[in-house]
């Protein structure tokens, strides 16, 4: 069995950012992911926000510098699929589909994922018209047409935001009525930039190298019609990547991990970071922070613990 001071899984913005931050602090690293290294963020061709670049760099350079950074420490990246791992005890123990490891913390960054439409066009125009984030991709929509699919808090909000940016913002949604708080419905029928397209559903999303328009249902009447637009943000609920640890770890009702600010968990030596945190804000940035200060963390967490270590790691 092989063993590591710390594992992490998933190598997103804050798992990559964590393997740097205890890789470079001494610690012996292992990260592991079953899919593209550089989590979702790996589809996004352009990205404004990041400090520190006056260019736009697609979301697969970014990862891939960070990537290379975690490599240049020494952490040792593993694709391969974690299938089991094991609380109990002051160390750890992570099963893999290949492999098994004996740990004395982990860091979970497992991410989450947007629920989608599952309709045609969808997954071929993600990242090229498709997103799921206004304030990652907003910026890149000034003086064009955008829609928005929803009708809760979040797509409202997202819809108001982007007419900071954008021409015109259809709101398209299902019901006759909006599930927002009224408060940010008056935001939304007040603001001249937003039209709301009642008891509709997206049957298709249509372009060539870019989303050009939607194929809109309408429930009620039974007709179908098509939208022009630049760009299509779908806000349908957000889905934490939670099945390997959901009966074990405090989650919040949506299913996020509760952590507080030193991403500690409720169990000694396990942390969380990036969007599989309860949080506010689900961006690269602060998924960056959070694999750092949970790095940290786990770095001191296992320092406090060494003496005890002595017994439980080797055998």
């Amino acid at each position: 069995m092989e063993r590591y001071d710390i594992a992490i899984i998933g190598t997103g913005p804050a798992g990559l950012s964590a393997a740097i931050y205890a890789a470079r602090g001494g610690l012996k690293t292992i990260v592991f992911e079953k899919g593209l290294i550089g989590g979702q963020i790996i589809v996004t061709a352009d990205v404004e926000n990041y400090p520190g670049f006056n260019e736009n760099l697609s979301g697969f350079e970014i990862m891939e510098k960070m990537r290379l950074q975690a490599l240049k420490f020494d952490a040792v990246i593993k694709e391969e699929q974690v299938t089991g791992i094991g609380f109990e005890g002051l160390c750890k123990i992570i099963e893999t589909d290949e492999n098994q490891y004996r740990v004395k913390s982990i860091i979970l960054a497992t991410g989450a994922h947007p629920r989608k439409l599952n309709v045609p066009g969808e997954d071929r125009f993600i990242g090229r018209g498709v997103s799921y984030c206004a304030t990652c991709d907003g910026a890149l929509y000034r003086n064009k047409i955008v829609a928005v699919n929803g009708g809760g808090d979040s797509a409202v909000e997202e819809a108001l935001f982007l007419t900071r940016f954008a021409e015109k913002v259809y709101i398209i949604h299902r019901r006759d009525a909006l599930r927002a708080v009224h408060a940010i419905q008056q935001r939304a029928f007040n603001n001249p930039k937003i039209k709301i397209i009642w008891d509709t559903v997206i049957h298709e999303v249509n372009g060539t190298d870019q989303v050009k328009s939607l194929t809109l249902f309408n429930k009620k009447t039974e007709t179908i019609s098509a939208l022009q637009v630049d760009g299509l943000f779908v806000y349908i609920g957000i889905i934490p990547n939670n099945h390997l640890f959901e009966s074990r770890i405090e989650l919040d009702t949506q299913g996020f991990i509760v952590t507080n600010e030193y991403m500690e968990t409720n169990i000694p030596g396990v942390y969380a970071a990036g969007d599989i945190r309860q949080k506010l804000l689900r961006q690269v940035v602060t998924a960056t922070s959070d694999g750092a200060i949970a790095a940290f963390a786990a770095e001191k967490w296992i320092e406090e613990n060494e003496e005890s270590f002595a017994g439980h790691y080797e055998s």
